[in-house]
């Protein structure tokens, strides 16, 4: 207990090779304790030591639990170990564990979505007993990325079908969508709602999403009125403004 809550103390505070280190010399390691120090080298952008650490705790005949499978989906998604990640899955589906738990289920859906795996991102989604507005964000946020902004829309239809509201991820993901395929009418629902909830003044990147949207649509004097009424104005909302003008012809006001 002592050795896991130093390996976790070092970690927490980014000394994950000093984790490592006292992970080294201890007489007996758990899955808790090789799940801390995955979790932390996956954290810190080291994602190939996090895999060579799992591939470890497995060769020591330990079993992964649901945090080191998280962890280890996690770096396979940040590096596109798509293979790595396939294996796992494969394991956690043959034991039945996938549809049993949305927050194994997330990680799949996110690790695909963000590999560029859309379909087998959407396929673990459909499978899953319990669907949330996470996985649903990580699926539509998959296909906003991508450039396929209808089937981002169709998704977060599905989503509302199935009573869920949507979070500041999905709904920016949702105005990127509108933005990229021009649906400037779904956009300016979602505005609505938005300006309804209050949500302008609290979240930036929301109301950049925004600023960007009616942008990309064309609607300059829109995206304008919402730039200026911003109480703050970064850089970000700036450039989708600028970018707006400029994609118009419109230099002078860029």
């Amino acid at each position: 207990m002592l050795g896991n809550s130093l390996v976790d103390m070092y970690v927490k505070c980014g000394m994950v090779d000093k984790a490592l280190e006292v992970l080294e010399e201890l007489p007996n390691r758990d899955v808790v304790t090789w799940s801390s120090l995955i979790g932390g080298y996956a954290q810190c952008g080291q994602c190939c030591v996090a895999i060579n650490c799992f591939e470890r705790m497995l060769s020591e005949g330990l079993s992964p639990n649901v945090v080191t499978f998280v962890c280890i989906l996690k770096a396979c998604t940040s590096i596109g170990a798509i293979d790595k990640g396939e294996e796992i899955h494969n394991f956690i589906a043959s034991k039945g564990w996938v549809d049993r738990d949305i927050i194994l289920g997330t990680a799949l859906v996110d690790m695909y979505a963000k590999c560029g795996m859309l379909v087998k991102a959407q396929k673990v989604l459909e499978e899953l007993s319990v669907r949330d507005v996470v996985c649903w964000s990580a699926l539509i946020t998959g296909y906003a990325q991508q450039g396929q902004g209808y089937m981002a829309l169709n998704c977060f239809d599905w989503m509302q079908r199935e009573g869920l509201s949507p979070n500041e991820v999905t709904l920016s993901c949702f105005l990127k969508a509108c933005g990229s395929m021009g649906a400037i009418e779904k956009g300016e629902q979602i505005h609505a709602e938005i300006a309804n909830n209050g949500l302008l003044e609290k979240n930036i990147v929301l109301a950049t999403a925004l600023v960007d949207m009616y942008a990309k649509c064309g609607a300059l004097s829109k995206a304008r009125k919402v730039h200026n009424e911003l109480p703050v104005r970064t850089v970000a909302s700036w450039n989708a403004l600028i970018a707006g003008y400029a994609q118009e012809g419109q230099i002078k006001k860029s």
